[in-house]
Parts: structure tokens; sequence; C-alpha cells
């Protein structure tokens, strides 16, 4: 190792630093063939180097002053109307990285700025990757093929460039197996759309792969990697019958739901085609249900526990011993009946207001029999509206029977109606109306 090597190795930002001792960088051909193309290199970090805001507003002010054919040369006044939506402060380092950097060349004695020839190259590459990058090329192979064709046509391909293509041809057929040995349908049916956007390019650079393996002038390397890509070309195509035994298996193992004919697979695409999943719920899950205030099932339930509890009352009374005065007690039962006895005199009232033409009266809404009262006694009334009408009821003795004979038609409705009272807050609406007199036969 030189003198020279020696010196650049104990900085620690030369090239000879990323090496090992024993190894000296320029004895490596990759190394000296991007030595020799250092200008080139220089002029792609002045343009990529830094954040990405910095490198978007470099592309634009070369691309803007490229785009113009007309003009040769631009003076600064030039530059600033062309690109007058930029600031002069920013507009002007970037004018002066580019001009250091040999993308802008300067004529100090006219003041004229020109887009040199390795400025137009570097865009020109840019410009042809952006385009691909844009187009609908799943297999990401029109560049590569792009560039092979470009410079077999212009006599000067490389074996660099072939050897870019057999890789990404090699990436693909790779990726293609995993998909077939993966058993997914949806990976499947994806690879198979990229491998029918690869078979297209494929058919496009054959006859370029068949002239450049024919040319005689070629070197070795060219018409080995040419060889390697006619081979991987026809790895690819011959995968079209691996792919079609693929999804013929997954076809006879597919699940079809009752007699319907979706398949779960039917129903994981509609489900891939949302972003958000979570979003589906909306509209669909609601509140809990709110039970009604007023329901017949419960209403029955509750009048005929407090009918059969008087009945158990009575029956306990008779197995008492004869000649014993039984012991003087309040019945907690009194107030409740009291109330219940003043209740049912209301009710009789109302069913009492118009003994004939009944049917024309108004219904009367069952909040202004149940109320005033407090929650429990307004629960309790409510519980035995269901009553009304019921002839096994009014059959029998007591109270329930008295109201299941009064002329009255309890109608509830599936509602609710808001009440402004201090113990009950809403209740279900119903009415209550009185019964048609029988005409005389």
């Amino acid at each position: 190792m030189t003198a020279s090597s020696s010196s650049e190795s104990s900085h620690p930002d030369s090239l000879q630093a990323h090496f090992q001792p024993s190894v000296a960088f320029d004895e490596i051909e990759q190394v000296f063939h991007l030595k020799r193309a250092q200008p080139l290199l220089q002029a792609f970090t002045a343009l990529f180097h830094g954040g990405p805001d910095g490198v978007l507003v470099r592309l634009l002010v070369l691309r803007e002053l490229a785009a113009d054919s007309e003009a040769v040369a631009f003076t600064r006044a030039d530059i600033n109307q062309k690109l007058a939506y930029l600031l002069p402060d920013s507009l002007e380092t970037v004018l002066g990285r580019l001009r250091s950097h040999h993308l802008l060349a300067w004529e100090a004695q006219r003041g004229l700025y020109r887009v040199t020839p390795m400025a137009r190259n570097v865009l020109a590459a840019i410009d042809s990757l952006l385009h691909m990058g844009q187009s609908s090329d799943d297999s990401e192979m029109g560049f590569l093929m792009s560039q092979v064709a470009g410079s077999q046509a212009m006599g000067a391909i490389s074996p660099e460039q072939l050897q870019h293509l057999l890789g990404r041809l090699v990436d693909l057929t790779e990726e293609f197996r995993d998909a077939i040995a993966s058993g997914s349908e949806f990976r499947l049916r994806s690879a198979q759309a990229k491998w029918n956007t690869a078979c297209d390019w494929v058919e496009k650079g054959s006859q370029i792969i068949a002239a450049i393996t024919a040319d005689p002038e070629a070197d070795a390397a060219i018409h080995r990697a040419a060889q390697a890509i006619g081979r991987a070309q026809s790895t690819l195509l011959n995968m079209q019958g691996m792919f079609s035994r693929a999804l013929n298996q997954i076809e006879r193992q597919r699940v079809h739901l009752g007699q319907s004919g979706l398949s779960t697979t039917d129903i994981k695409r509609w489900l891939l085609r949302h972003d958000n999943l979570a979003s589906l719920a909306h509209g669909a899950l609601e509140q809990p249900v709110m039970p009604l205030f007023i329901t017949p099932a419960e209403m029955i339930d509750v009048a005929e526990t407090e009918l059969l509890s008087d009945r158990h009352a009575d029956a306990g009374l008779l197995g008492l011993p004869a000649g014993e005065d039984a012991p003087l007690a309040h019945s907690e039962a009194a107030p409740a009946m009291l109330e219940l006895e003043a209740w049912l005199d209301s009710l009789s009232q109302l069913a009492g207001r118009a003994p004939e033409g009944a049917q024309n009266a108004a219904p009367v809404p069952v909040q202004h029999s149940l109320l005033p009262a407090s929650f429990a006694v307004a629960s309790y009334r409510a519980s035995l509206l269901p009553l009304l009408g019921d002839a096994s009821v009014a059959a029998s003795t007591g109270a329930s029977a008295r109201l299941a004979g009064m002329p009255l038609n309890f109608i509830p409705y599936d509602a609710l109606v808001a009440i402004d009272d201090p113990a009950v807050v809403a209740l279900s609406q119903a009415t209550l109306s009185i019964d048609a007199p029988a005409e005389p036969k």
C-alpha cells in the first residue's frame, strides 16, 4: 500500500476507511467504474442530497429550465420570470448549487445560464423512470426492458444492464413460486395478474434478446447474460400451468354458504374492498332495546299475583282454631286496598259518563286515570288495566272482578309519551274508551 493510500485510510471520511486494511479499494473493478463516473454521480448527489423538499425544488428548477426547448440560454431576468412562484433567496440557493455541480453552465461575460448536456442526460433518465413508475406495470420490468432496448438499438448495451433485467426475472419467478406455495387464492390472483404483465414484457423483449444472442460482435459476457435471460423467460412462461393447477385445487376446496351461491372467497373479497372494516358497524349496532312501560305479559303476571295473594289470605283464615279470638292486627294490605277502591271508583265514574251513545265518546289518555300518584302506585294501576274486559276474571269476586266488568276498553300503542309529573317521566301511550251499549234484540 502506498504512502498516499496510508494517509487516506487514516482519514475517517476517506474511501479506504470503509475497506479492510489488507484490501486496496483501487484494486476492485467496480470501484474503478464508479470512480470513472464520478462527475455523473456528483450530479446526482447535487440533486438528491438533503431533505426531500430541497430535492423537489432542485428538480423543479432544472426541469422548468430544460423543458424550454426554444430558449438556448437564459438571463437571470428570464429565470426570475419563469420561476416567479419561488422565493428569490430559495431560487438563488438552488441556482448556485446547480451551477457549482455543472448542471447549469454560467457565462459570466454575457450573464447567461445554460442547461448542460450532463443535466439533460440526468433528467432524461429520471423522467424515464418516473414515467415507467406511473404506468400500470405491476411487474416493474418496463424501465429495465426499455433501457435494454435503447442500448441495443444504439449498439451500446452492457452486461450490467442485462444482469439487472435477469435479476428482476429471477425475483419475479421466486415471487410467483411463493404465491403458488402459499395456497392463498387472493395472493394467487394478484400474482397471476403480475405474471400476465411480465409475460407481455417478455414477448416484447424476446426479439431484443434474440438479436443480442445473434450478434457475432457481442462479447462473451453479453452472450452469457442474454442466454440466461432467455432461460429465465422460458421458466417464467411455463408457470401458467402451475397457476392453473393451484387455482383449480382451491376451487375444489371452496366452501359455499348454504344455497345462497356465496362462498367465503366472495365474502373476503367484499371485505377487502373496505379500507375501514369498523365503519361497517355504523348503523348496524344501536342502543340496547328499551323496555316499554306497559307490556301485557308483565301486567298480567303482576295482576295474577295480586289476585292469588288475596285468595291465599282468605284460605289461611279458615284454618284458625275455633273458640279463640284472633289477635288484633292491622292488615298491611289495607292501605293498598283502600287505594285500589278509590281508583276503581274513579274508573266507574269514567265509565258512567256516557251511558248512551258511548261509541261517540273520545278516548281518554291512560295517564289521566293513572296519575297523579307515586311511581309504585302508578305501576300497580297500570298492571291491572289489561284485566278490563276479561270475562274469566269478571266471573270471580273481588276488586279484580269489579275492574274486569267495567265497560271500558284498554288500547295500548307501541310508543312512549313524555309526562309532566314529578314521579313519572314517560309511559307507554294508551287510551281508555267506553264500550258501546249492546243493541236490544
